[in-house]
């Protein structure tokens, strides 16, 4: 399908990378649903700036029940059914390496934390959208991850914990969800320049990580949107169960 034809969910979708997501399937001619959690001024603001074919929507995306409500919700403001989900919420985190917990002091409530976002939220985006798309035939969900579990260059234990649990499930999904003409992929970055979330990052970092790479540069949220939307796409529709790094080629998966 094209995406041109498609409504597409992005979780977290008012900030930061989930706002370039969002433009970046604005671009391309998708009706968008912007899921917010407590960021109702910067969803608005960009339904304004993108027009029709944008609508905002919140809901706790750990909350089963608040996210069966988002796709009624959805549903009755488009008059169409959701075709595809792009699970980008996160769970609150900064990356700044100097703050972070060790692993001789973290407690296991940030792991929880973690997993609550990354796992049970994305767990419960294709839960609720599951019966639509298998009336469809057709369906497209991507899982926003990350190359640190290959490359821990900062071990933030409990976000890499999570989202190595995600990739997991994202190929079990692929495996299930096959037959209904459902592919599940992950897109996976390093550190992007710049997010809310790695706004804390020095900038000493950025610069040594940038060195490290083939592009000698960071990647930027838009060129990681596009990725995403190329899993999307009609492009991708032989392609499930994978997981893209989009890191400037830092990591080789």
């Amino acid at each position: 399908m094209q995406l041109a034809k498609q409504w597409v969910l992005v979780t977290g979708g008012a900030r930061g990378l989930g706002a370039a997501i969002t433009r970046a399937l604005a671009r391309e001619g998708a009706g968008v649903i912007i899921n917010y959690h407590q960021s109702a001024a910067a969803a608005q603001s960009l339904v304004r700036e993108l027009g029709p074919r944008a609508i905002a929507l919140q809901a706790d995306v750990t909350d089963a029940a608040a996210v069966r409500e988002l796709m009624r919700q959805a549903r009755e403001a488009t008059g169409e059914p959701v075709s595809a989900v792009v699970n980008n919420a996160l769970a609150q985190f900064k990356f700044d390496g100097d703050a972070r917990p060790k692993l001789g002091d973290i407690a296991w409530e940030r792991f929880a934390q973690q997993i609550e976002g990354a796992v049970k939220g994305a767990l419960n985006t294709m839960q609720a959208v599951l019966p639509d798309m298998r009336a469809q035939g057709f369906g497209r969900i991507v899982n926003v991850g990350t190359n640190l579990f290959q490359n821990p260059v900062v071990p933030y234990h409990d976000y890499t914990a999570a989202k190595a649990a995600l990739l997991s499930l994202t190929r079990t999904a692929a495996g299930d969800l096959g037959p209904d003409g459902i592919t599940v992929n992950m897109v996976s970055g390093g550190l992007l320049r710049t997010t809310d979330a790695s706004s804390a990052t020095p900038e000493a970092v950025f610069d040594l990580i940038a060195g490290l790479t083939p592009l000698r540069r960071v990647t930027t949220p838009a060129e990681f949107a596009d990725a995403v939307l190329f899993f999307l796409s009609p492009w991708a529709r032989a392609i499930t169960g994978q997981n893209l790094v989009v890191d400037g080629g830092l990591v080789k998966d």
